[in-house]
């Protein structure tokens, strides 16, 4: 069907109007220069402007809000299904009807409603629907003015009566019976509000105006509908893209458009465009691959959409390095390495060899960074990349910071290996066109290369610790309490960095909703974003624009609460690699893959490991460096999962904490630092064993040297002129100003707590944070307050649980005077001070909270609940409000329970083990609990002591072998010689029953032990054929080696 534009004449449209007309003119021209069938027709009327599309008309009102009329979307030429599409909404629109626009992600849909609104003066209210949207943000939202409360009205209220175009994005992830709230609205035009009013349709409520005055139709609450509202839904659908259904009143009430991908012959002239130094037969072999793998049959295989929308990104790149492979740019838009399975990759690799864009076999051009400079006659805008590509240097120019150009951004903790100078200098070019991600593994160095990145480019970072439990208002937007008690909305760093030009880094978006990330699709496709207050931000040009159309100054477009989003503003997102195959939906899915440029960070080979180690720790013994990165890279290597799971602990980041370690402790067995960082102690028995095969395969044992050493040590401490040792390690005795919070608890010196103590005084000196794992009761806490104690240090005390949320790690909220105060948490306390913060029952908090603890350990840096930010480094502290810098002095010590069966918490050490030091607490060995046990019942006969250290030794090895569950712990042994401290008269029998009491009503746990406890002679649920506790007693006064023993044995009842 051919479209007709009929148009007023000339002189009679403003300058905007003139620019749409020409977009839709030179969309109606092929590319060979020849027109279809166009009518134009030039007419004035007296009624005012009109705009046709084909046989349909539109007259076109002037705006009374101008700002609110989209601008620059309409594209120059714009193709003719767009035509189509804009046609069809005109009709719809002319017949009152709500419209639901579906297809596949990407920012398509928008599009064509903004363009739509652009070419009809249309004012827009947007909002992001997300998993967090509630009614209030759809029809009133309650604010306190001067202690009076107050009905704002929100988006779709606002649309209804002043007859704007409501554009509802993501319906698909609201939550279920959120959105039948509009029912009424969308069938009836009728909605009744929070505050008394009632909106009313605009033919009904004009009825009623001929009959009552307008005074009295206000008294009554009512309020008229205008009869421009109009709804546009922009949706996926859904089966086969995640998300909720339709509820199907709601759908009834829409009429759908399917916008699917722009037509091949339209996307190849928009591809032409964007590369015209690229050959035409390798732009279009690159869309047919594109829509190849978009069709039902690529769908059928379980292959997700490719993101064809970024494919002029693409283009982009190619078309400043035609030298590169398409396969190289392709991985970028669709990284089906970390993606697919095996299945799926090869046949997305079947594809690219069947359109030639397959490398040849050769490995990639090597590309590389020569140098960075401030691009000339951009303002501060720009900076000139010079970038080497095979036997070629390519100058391109991509957004810079505000800070200056350094001439030597080299970070001091960071080695350029041949991988990352690949890696920074593909960055580069993704940046020229494009925000992107980074994939990698735990602990690879995704953060320090994303902050060399940044630091070439004169940027300042605005780092972001993404978790599952975020919502869209932490993202954007959080309300808060003024010190009047009136309400008000805070920005979040997201959008502070928008507004000045810095790089954000969104730490985690593997963890995090994807419903909730969602809400930046707008933000990230057009550079534009609509706040919960309001508040519009708009892109530079955009922003320019309705300056000089609208003549308003900055500080009037202020005023109206729009702002440009600064040119330089740029999102890298990290994130660890999708789970292929497993039980939960993978993060990377159709929708996230059009909203960035994928850089997979590969591991390092072992050539670069071994360069980082040495480069980064000098002094590092080198043949200990051989054995340590033989034994990763074996580990990684393997095709053993079981040896896999161990590579996780051996990442880069742990690497360099035991080259640390060796450095300043030449003496240090590496066996011990390997087992240490694996926590082998509470490895499941495959896996210890696999890593002890290994360990030796690698040549890293523990010598013969090494154990007659450690036994042969003293272990013990003292304070001498103010220093402490601990073992063979000394530190300087701290001089507190809090001195009431120095912890002071009774502990009996053993060699094996002291050995664990003496290891922690290592690392503390390192500047480590410390985590301590073990089983319940074997001390952990007391290890932690002795070992301040000596040290003289002050303590802050957190404790987690099920509930703890990220806004109670760093604040606590509380009521003064009808105001809300958020007090500070004890870590922000200990920031401040400089204390140890010790967080206790680490793992019983949701591993999705306890992960912001990242950016405060690695980073030196944290955003707090109330706007506040955390900071290490004292040069970006100077003269900055709400910064807290962080005390050199402050020091965290985790303690959590193992990981695994019996215990009920969450795997601390597998999610976040990797950036503390580690160290595994076990129960005493024998002979350091029976000399503790004697100083907690002096009183006690010794005999009974070896009873108990034997019985429980045995049970805490039948646990290890799984044969029972609960690992019983030096804390029962303890209470129970208490109780025989205290009443020495009662029978050890009763005693032991205070801890085996628990296991009475299990009968199999309850034989097993008695069995085991009968074996050391403690006589628990002994009856007559218990001869196992029976004594001896000879017969006769005949010596026995002279005669045959005869022996009685005769139960003894204690």
């Amino acid at each position: 069907m051919q479209s007709l534009l009929r148009l007023p004449t000339s002189g009679s449209l403003p300058a905007s109007s003139l620019k749409r007309v020409r977009c839709l003119l030179n969309q109606l021209l092929n590319h060979r220069g020849a027109a279809p069938y166009l009518l134009l027709r030039s007419h004035s009327t007296s009624t005012g402007d009109t705009i046709n599309i084909g046989d349909v008309s539109y007259k076109l009102k002037s705006p009374r809000n101008p700002e609110l009329v989209p601008q620059n979307y309409i594209p120059n030429p714009l193709n003719q299904a767009a035509v189509q599409h804009l046609r069809w909404i005109m009709q719809k629109d002319l017949l009152g009807q709500d419209m639901f626009l579906i297809g596949p992600p990407g920012p398509l849909r928008r599009s064509i409603a903004m363009q739509y609104l652009e070419l009809t003066k249309r004012e827009v209210e947007y909002i992001a629907l997300s998993r967090d949207t509630t009614e209030s943000d759809l029809k009133q939202r309650r604010e306190i003015r001067s202690g009076t409360a107050f009905y704002i009205d929100q988006c779709a209220v606002r649309a209804a009566t002043e007859g704007r175009i409501l554009v509802l994005e993501g319906l698909e992830k609201a939550e279920r019976n959120v959105l039948p709230v509009l029912n009424n609205l969308l069938e009836n035009r009728e909605m009744q509000l929070e505050d008394g009013r009632f909106l009313m349709a605009a033919e009904r409520y004009d009825k009623l105006l001929q009959e009552h005055s307008k005074k009295e139709l206000d008294a009554w609450n009512i309020v008229r509908v205008s009869e421009d509202f109009r709804v546009i839904a922009l949706g996926l659908p859904v089966p086969k893209y995640t998300g909720n259904p339709l509820d199907p009143p709601l759908r009834s009430r829409f009429q759908a458009r399917d916008i699917y991908h722009v037509p091949f012959k339209d996307q190849l002239q928009m591809l032409y465009s964007a590369g015209p130094n690229l050959p035409a037969e390798r732009i279009s072999q690159l869309l047919l691959f594109a829509t190849t793998l978009c069709s039902q049959e690529s769908s059928s295989l379980g292959l997700p959409d490719f993101p064809t929308d970024n494919l002029q990104a693409a283009v982009g790149i190619l078309d400043a390095f035609p030298m590169m492979s398409s396969q190289h740019v392709v991985q970028r838009l669709y990284p089906y390495n970390v993606l697919l399975r095996k299945e799926g990759k090869t046949a997305v690799e079947d594809t690219l060899k069947r359109f030639e864009l397959a490398d040849s076999g050769a490995s990639s051009i090597p590309l590389r960074i020569v140098n960075v400079e401030a691009a000339q006659d951009t303002g501060n805008s720009l900076a000139q990349v010079n970038i080497h590509a095979g036997d070629k240097n390519v100058f391109i120019q991509v957004p810079r910071g505000v800070m200056p150009l350094k001439k030597d951004t080299r970070q001091q903790n960071f080695v350029r290996t041949q991988n990352q100078e690949m890696l920074l200098a593909e960055m580069m070019q993704s940046h020229m066109v494009k925000d992107m991600c980074l994939i990698g593994g735990k602990g690879c160095g995704k953060t320090v290369i994303a902050k060399e990145f940044a630091d070439m480019l004169g940027y300042e970072i605005e780092p972001i610790m993404l978790y599952q439990d975020m919502t869209a208002r932490d993202l954007l937007q959080q309300r808060y309490t003024l010190p009047n008690g009136d309400t008000a909305w805070r920005q979040s760093p997201l959008v502070n960095a928008a507004l000045e030009g810095k790089l954000v880094i969104l730490d985690g978006i593997h963890r995090v909703n994807p419903g909730t990330l969602s809400i930046l699709q707008r933000l990230i496709h057009d550079r534009e974003l609509t706040l919960y207050d309001g508040t519009r931000l708009l892109r530079e040009d955009r922003y320019q624009y309705l300056k000089e159309e609208l003549q308003l100054s900055h500080e009037k477009l202020q005023e109206r609460c729009i702002y440009p989003i600064h040119p330089s503003f740029r999102i890298v997102a990290l994130a660890e690699p999708p789970v292929i195959g497993g039980n939960t939906q993978q993060w990377l899915g159709p929708e996230l893959l059009t909203m960035f440029m994928y850089h997979e960070m590969k591991p390092s080979t072992k050539t670069e490991e071994i360069q980082i180690m040495r480069e980064m720790v000098p002094n590092v013994p080198r043949d200990a460096v051989k054995q340590l990165l033989t034994l990763t890279h074996t580990l990684r290597n393997t095709n053993d999962p079981t040896a896999q799971s161990l590579a996780s602990s051996l990442s880069t980041r742990q690497l360099l904490r035991i080259c640390r370690r060796l450095s300043q402790y030449p003496e240090e067995s590496l066996h011990h630092a390997v087992n240490k960082a694996c926590l082998s102690r509470f490895l499941p028995s495959l896996a210890k064993s696999a890593l002890q095969k290994n360990l030796k395969d690698s040549g890293i044992e523990e010598s013969g040297e090494d154990l007659e050493r450690m036994m042969d040590k003293e272990y013990s401490c003292e304070i001498k002129s103010g220093i402490l040792r601990v073992g063979s390690v000394t530190a300087p005795v701290f001089n507190p100003d809090e001195k009431i919070k120095v912890p002071d608890v009774l502990f009996y010196e053993n060699t094996q707590h002291m050995m664990v103590m003496e290891d922690m005084l290592k690392d503390f000196l390192l500047g480590e944070h410390l985590l301590l794992v073990g089983n319940q009761g074997v001390g952990k806490n007391k290890i932690v307050d002795r070992f301040l104690h000596l040290l003289n240090r002050p303590r802050e005390y957190l404790q987690l649980h099920r509930d703890t949320t990220v806004q109670s790690l760093t604040l606590q909220p509380s009521v003064k005077e009808g105001i809300i105060v958020y007090e500070d948490s004890p870590l922000v306390k200990a920031v401040k001070k400089g204390h140890i913060l010790v967080i206790d029952e680490a793992d019983k908090a949701p591993t999705n909270v306890t992960c912001i603890l990242k950016t405060l350990v690695e980073s030196g840096e944290m955003i707090l609940s109330d706007g506040r930010r955390l900071l290490a480094n004292p040069v970006h502290t100077a003269g900055r409000h709400n910064v807290i810098p962080i005390h050199p002095n402050f020091r965290m010590i985790v303690l959590a329970n193992r990981p695994g069966f019996p215990f009920l918490g969450n795997d601390f050490f597998g999610a976040l083990g990797d950036i503390f030091s580690c160290h595994a607490v076990d129960n005493p060995l024998p002979q350091s609990e029976l000399a503790m046990l004697r100083q907690y019942g002096p009183n006690v006969p010794d005999a009974v002591l070896q009873k108990l250290v034997a019985a429980f030794g045995e049970l805490r090895s039948m646990a290890d072998q799984g044969i029972i569950t609960y690992p019983y712990s030096t804390r029962e042994v303890v209470n129970i010689v208490k109780h025989l401290q205290k009443f020495p008269n009662e029978g050890l029998a009763n005693v032991v029953r205070n801890v085996f009491d628990f296991d009475s009503y299990n009968q199999e746990m309850r034989e097993t032990l008695i069995s085991s406890l009968h074996k050391h002679g403690i006589p628990i649920g002994a009856k007559p054929t218990s001869v196992q506790l029976a004594k001896e007693y000879f017969i006769g006064s005949l010596k026995p080696e002279k005669v045959k023993i005869t022996c009685l044995r005769c139960l003894c009842y204690t």
